[in-house]
Order: structure tokens, then C-alpha cells, then sequence
């Protein structure tokens, strides 16, 4: 009995040891099919941003090791401006691998220690984007912004597991971080809430 317990262990122990083995050797997972890779991101992104891209791959290659690889993103251009509670409105392209494009807009108010102004070009990384229309939602998050004349800025936003990745080159002056949200509807509205 012994014996046969014996054995019945070691063959449970070798298929599951041996089965992991295989899936180590056998290399990463493959890459999803409706997944953009960042070289794809950053070639969009470049014939958007133009000659203002220099920092967009440094700031892309951050959101993929903190983030992986989105299945969609959104390119367009957004302005705000805030003195401790801010608005912020934009409007652009959702692209998605699988499920095709869709036109967005945004809007969003922001409280928190914040003063100026800007406009910016904005390419938002979407992530686990279960369907087009899970993007018509508010996301939240905490923004911060630290650009005198130009440069590159990241934030994180989220909602029902979904994520939300602003990149914006701004133009203007704007220093400080506020917490808010951003509301992405079907059509372009003035109200942020």
C-alpha cells in the first residue's frame, strides 16, 4: 500500500513539475492579437506629435513596463486651464485592433493645487478595453503637471478595470497636480460633470 501511495505521489509530482518545466522552457506568452506592441504606439504617435516627439518614446516604453501592451488608444487634442479647481475638454480617435475606431470626447473638472493654462496634443493608452462602448464612462485619477514651454506628461486614470493612460505634449504654462476624472461621451458637451 505504502508503495503504491509512493509511487502515485512521485508521478503527481513529476507531471506537475515536469508540465512547469515546459511552460518555463517554452519562452514568453504569446503576444495577444488585439494588442498594440510599442513600436506601433510610438510610430502612431510620432506621425501625430511631429517634431515635438523627441521624449514620446521614453514616456511610451515607461507605460509598457508599468502597464504592458493596450488594446487601444486614443490620438487628439485636448485644452484647460484651472486656479485650484480646473476644467479640462478634448475631443479625438479611439483605434482598437478588433473591435474598429470610434470618435471621443472628453471633459473632466479637477480640484487640487493647480493654476494656468494649456493645450495639448494627447494620445491615451487604453487598457483591458473589454468593448468599444466601455470607454463612454467617467475615469479617475490624480493628474500632475510640471511644463513651462513644452514637454511630455503621463497620468493614470481608471474605472471598472479599466485604465486609461494620458500622454500629452503641452504648450503653456502649468504647474501643480489636482485630482478629477474624465468623462469620455459621444458627442461634445460643455458640462464636465
Amino acid at each position: 500500500m505504502r508503495v503504491t501511495l509512493r509511487i502515485a505521489a512521485l508521478t503527481l509530482c513529476l507531471s506537475v513539475f515536469g508540465a512547469n518545466l515546459a511552460a518555463a522552457q517554452s519562452g514568453p506568452p504569446p503576444r495577444r492579437h488585439d494588442t498594440f506592441s510599442a513600436n506601433e504606439i510610438i510610430r502612431a504617435g510620432h506621425q501625430f506629435f511631429g517634431t515635438v516627439s523627441r521624449g514620446l518614446a521614453e514616456v511610451v516604453e515607461k507605460a509598457f513596463s508599468q502597464w504592458g501592451e493596450p488594446n487601444g488608444y486614443v490620438l487628439g487634442q485636448e485644452g484647460g486651464g484651472a486656479m485650484v479647481v480646473g476644467l479640462r475638454y478634448g475631443d479625438g480617435k479611439l483605434y482598437t485592433r478588433n473591435a474598429g475606431d470610434r470618435r471621443v470626447f472628453w471633459e473632466g473638472p479637477s480640484v487640487g493645487f493647480d493654476m494656468g493654462g494649456d493645450g495639448a496634443r494627447t494620445m491615451m493608452l487604453v487598457y483591458n478595453l473589454p468593448a468599444t462602448e466601455a470607454i463612454y464612462q467617467r475615469f479617475a485619477g490624480v493628474d500632475g503637471s510640471a511644463y513651462f514651454i513644452g514637454g511630455f506628461g503621463m497620468t493614470a486614470l481608471t474605472a471598472n478595470h479599466v485604465l486609461v493612460v494620458p500622454i500629452c505634449s503641452g504648450v503653456g504654462f502649468r504647474l501643480g497636480a489636482n485630482l478629477g476624472y474624465l468623462k469620455f461621451t459621444r458627442r461634445a458637451t460643455w458640462n464636465p460633470f
